[in-house]
């Protein structure tokens, strides 16, 4: 059987993390993902995808995402019964998360996004040095290659 979910969207809320009564770390968080298509009114709807992560997940998330961050997690599809406060059933579906991602480069303390372009790695924090370009070195010629039929193909 497969079952796989695999989901980009925004954090709707900063994640709290909380722990079972055996001291497992927990966090369940909602992800606001982008629909595919605009409606006929010409706005974009996005469905809320309510996710639950697990151990060293939910520490990792409630650590590093905050309220309207773009993620990326990969999990599994699940289903659950439960019964609400008037007694009747209920059913609910969430994604479990296996592993969460940042999906776009850290912000610095005025809420710009960090890139290489600023001299800090994507997404790091930490500063990399520009590579060393010559300005006067000549450039080598890329060798052009003449392909007459599908047979002169090298793959």
């Amino acid at each position: 059987m497969l079952n796989t979910a695999v989901l980009l969207g925004r954090i709707t809320a900063d994640p709290e993390l909380k722990h079972t009564p055996s001291g497992v770390s927990v966090t369940s968080f909602a992800l606001a993902v982008n629909r595919p298509f605009v409606g006929a009114d010409g706005v974009r709807e996005a469905d809320f995808i309510d996710v639950v992560a697990w151990r060293a997940t939910a520490e990792f998330v409630c650590k590093y995402f905050r309220k309207g961050q773009l993620m990326a997690v990969q999990g599994r599809i699940q289903t659950r019964g439960y019964t609400d406060s008037q007694g009747n059933k209920r059913k609910a579906v969430e994604i479990v998360a296996d592993s969460a991602y940042f999906a776009e480069p850290k912000k610095d303390s005025q809420g710009e996004n960090r890139s290489a372009a600023n001299g800090l790695a994507w997404g790091t924090g930490i500063p990399v040095k520009p590579p060393n370009i010559e300005k006067d070195e000549p450039k080598e010629e890329a060798e052009q290659i003449e392909i007459t039929s599908d047979e002169d193909l090298p793959f």
